[in-house]
C-alpha cells in the first residue's frame, strides 16, 4: 500500500464560458525569512538569485522562488514523487550547510492550489479580488500575496490567461466555490 498528500479539491474540476478551474497536485512549499545581509549564502545554497522586487519570481529548473515580501519568499518545487511520510524535503536539505540565520518552514500541507486558465481567468478572479491583475500591470511570472474576498492567496499567473492560485486548506472549498459562482457570472 502507498500513500498519497490528498488535497481538499481532489476530484473537482469546473467550467465555464472562457475559463476551467482543476486542482493542481500537492508539491513542496517552504516559507523562507531572511535579511538582506544574509542573502548570499541562502542564493548559494538554492543555485539561483532571489528576486527582490515586489510581485516577482526567480527559479532554475522545477524550484521558483515568489517574492511576498521584503524578507519573505514562498519557494515552489515542482518536482514529483515527493514521500509523503518524509519529515523533509529535498529542497529543505539544500539549506543545511547555510550557517546564515534564516527561518524555513515547511508550508506544504498548509496550502492547496488550484489552476484558472482561460480567456475569463482574469475577469474571474478580478470578481473578489481588488488588485489590478491586468495584463500589463501583473504579466506572465509576476506573484503576489492578495485577498480573494476573504481568503489570503498567493496568486501567480504562469501565462497569459493562467493563474494559479494557492490558498490555505481551511479555505479551499471557499475558493473553489467563489471561482465557479464567480465564473458562471453574466459580467464574466
Amino acid at each position: 500500500m502507498s500513500l498519497r498528500a490528498m488535497s481538499p479539491l481532489d476530484g473537482r474540476y469546473a467550467s465555464a464560458a472562457g475559463v476551467t478551474l482543476s486542482p493542481i497536485a500537492p508539491r513542496t512549499r517552504l516559507a523562507l525569512r531572511a535579511g538582506e545581509g544574509d542573502l548570499a549564502a541562502i542564493e548559494a545554497a538554492l543555485g539561483f538569485a532571489l528576486p527582490r522586487r515586489p510581485k516577482t519570481v526567480t527559479g532554475e529548473g522545477v524550484v521558483s522562488a515568489l517574492w511576498l515580501g521584503p524578507d519573505d519568499w514562498l519557494l515552489v518545487d515542482e518536482s514529483e514523487g515527493r514521500d509523503p511520510l518524509a519529515l523533509r524535503s529535498p529542497l529543505a536539505e539544500r539549506f543545511d550547510a547555510v550557517t546564515a540565520p534564516f527561518s524555513l518552514v515547511d508550508v506544504t500541507n498548509r496550502s492547496v492550489a488550484l489552476s484558472l486558465d482561460g480567456p475569463a481567468a482574469e475577469a474571474v478572479i478580478s470578481a473578489g479580488c481588488a488588485q489590478d491583475i491586468r495584463l500589463q500591470t501583473f504579466p506572465v511570472g509576476s506573484a503576489t500575496r492578495t485577498i480573494l474576498t476573504k481568503a489570503d492567496i498567493v496568486l501567480w499567473r504562469r501565462a497569459e490567461h493562467r493563474f494559479e492560485i494557492a490558498c490555505w486548506r481551511s479555505f479551499a472549498d471557499y475558493v473553489w466555490t467563489l471561482l465557479t459562482v464567480a465564473a458562471r457570472a453574466p459580467a464574466v
